[in-house]
């Protein structure tokens, strides 16, 4: 062997994303790990280095895996090797599990037909016909790839079927579109005309008089209410209901949008599960455990407005090449099927408790109950960082991160999947009470004493 190849490689605390650096006898090798070169590419080529906001470096702790290969069931790998126990399910894209063979294989047979094809396919007319029967309030359903477009898409119906411009939002929840209507009335509204930011207003969720005075201040104008069902904060009793009723008294469509909610709270969505009816429904994210669909569905006569068989002027709806691909939909019709056979909603509210209880309890241990805790339902829970002060504290929600991925849990939020085991779940609450004693410390010292480089910044900001 030549002296270049006789190198001894030194040891460093581990950390996916270090350097390595090995010595020889002549001299000092550096180089860099696979996280770190397919990052620099990723910033080079991609802006923000992701193809989702919440994906990017700023949303992460320093030590998070950069670049990540592979998934299987509700493990990740990096690009360097290392497995973390998944708690972002792919931005809560996985109800089921990654790679969950009933649902690939379903993907890949759909894949062998073509895939795409020049008329509609039987596998969305059949995926068409399933959601309807499902959801008995979709008469109707449009297909799509992502959320945002089919959000826009339900806009686009009310402001044709009311013949209104406004649009009223729920400003207590975070996101419903890319689309101008929506950004335009974030923090990140540059590039959207004024004009277009005037047509969008707000009100509170749970908070029935601030949606009546929105539709006093503006009469005859709203076309339409846009809000989740629920959240991190679920409806008081009976304050959907009484949206539903007040946004129908003034003439407006109610949509609802199931993103997150719909195949988590409940197979047929939390409109079920809270037992109410929307004009038009949103779904995205879990109907098709990670692949690329998302629908919006409603009445027959508001959805109509998009199709062939009526004589009023046309509605230019929704029209992708790609937004009745085979593969998802195949995969959309088996989800459906792995739902019905396992129970999954009623997997994820019993895992979800489980890790709520034990998190919680932990943080009663350490007497830190009012600076950590986990709130919300336990399907979809959210865990709340808090600094010493009892101010929400995005350096102490980093730390939280930080020594969790050091335990090896990936928790940016809290997803559950069906895969996720009870020894997953126990790990995760393990990982949970080494973490909160590293937090209890920096209560009282501060994180910046236990953090490893920057905070993580929220999404809507006006500046990077």
């Amino acid at each position: 062997m030549s002296r270049i190849g006789r190198i001894l490689e030194v040891k460093w605390p581990w950390n996916p994303l270090a350097t390595k650096v090995q010595k020889s006898n002549i001299g000092v090798i550096v180089t860099q790990s696979k996280n770190d070169q397919l990052n620099k590419y990723a910033h080079q080529y991609i802006p923000g280095g992701a193809h989702t906001y919440s994906r990017g470096d700023d949303q992460y702790p320093l030590n998070a895996p950069k670049v990540l290969d592979r998934g299987k069931g509700a493990h990740v790998w990096d690009v360097d090797g290392h497995k973390f126990l998944d708690f972002g399910m792919a931005l809560r894209a996985i109800t089921v599990g990654y790679d969950y063979d009933r649902i690939s294989a379903a993907a890949i047979r759909e894949i062998h037909k073509g895939n795409n094809l020049t008329r509609p396919s039987e596998t969305e007319v059949l995926a068409a016909k399933d959601i309807c029967e499902l959801i008995p309030w979709c008469e109707m359903v449009k297909f799509g790839k992502n959320g945002s477009t089919v959000v826009s898409a339900a806009v686009k119906l009310a402001r044709a079927f009311t013949g209104r411009k406004m649009i009223a939002r729920c400003i207590d929840q975070p996101f419903f579109s890319y689309d101008d209507w929506f950004i335009g009335d974030t923090q990140v509204s540059r590039g959207v005309p004024e004009e277009i930011r005037a047509l969008t207003v707000n009100w509170q969720f749970n908070n029935l008089d601030s949606l009546e005075r929105v539709f006093k201040k503006y009469p005859g104008q709203i076309a339409c209410i846009v809000c989740e069902p629920a959240s991190t904060i679920e409806p008081k009793p009976g304050f959907l209901q009484a949206i539903i009723d007040l946004t129908h008294h003034h003439g407006a469509v109610v949509i609802l949008d199931e993103m997150i909610t719909g195949f988590r709270w409940h197979s047929q969505g939390a409109c079920k599960y809270y037992d109410v009816v929307p004009d038009l429904v949103t779904f995205g994210k879990g109907m098709a455990n990670g692949f690329s669909v998302a629908a919006v569905g409603g009445r027959r006569e508001i959805m109509e407005l998009g199709g062939l068989n009526h004589k009023d002027e046309r509605i230019f709806l929704v029209s992708t090449t790609h937004g009745a691909e085979m593969c998802g939909l195949g995969a959309f019709r088996e989800t459906l099927k792995v739902y019905d056979e396992l129970k999954v909603p009623d997997r994820l509210w019993a895992s979800g408790r489980r890790l709520v209880d034990g998190m919680n309890a932990i943080a009663a241990d350490l007497d830190i109950r009012e600076s950590f805790y986990v709130e919300g339902p336990s399907c979809s829970p959210a865990f709340i960082c808090k600094d010493a002060s009892g101010a929400v504290s995005m350096a102490h929600r980093t730390l939280f991160m930080q020594e969790m991925i050091k335990r090896g849990v990936l928790m940016p939020w809290i997803a559950l999947c069906y895969e996720h085991s009870d020894a997953d779940i126990d790990r995760a609450i393990a990982a949970t009470g080494e973490s909160l004693t590293i937090y209890k410390k920096a209560l009282t010292d501060g994180a910046e004493a236990y953090l490893v480089g920057r905070p993580v910044k929220p999404v809507f900001r006006k500046f990077n």
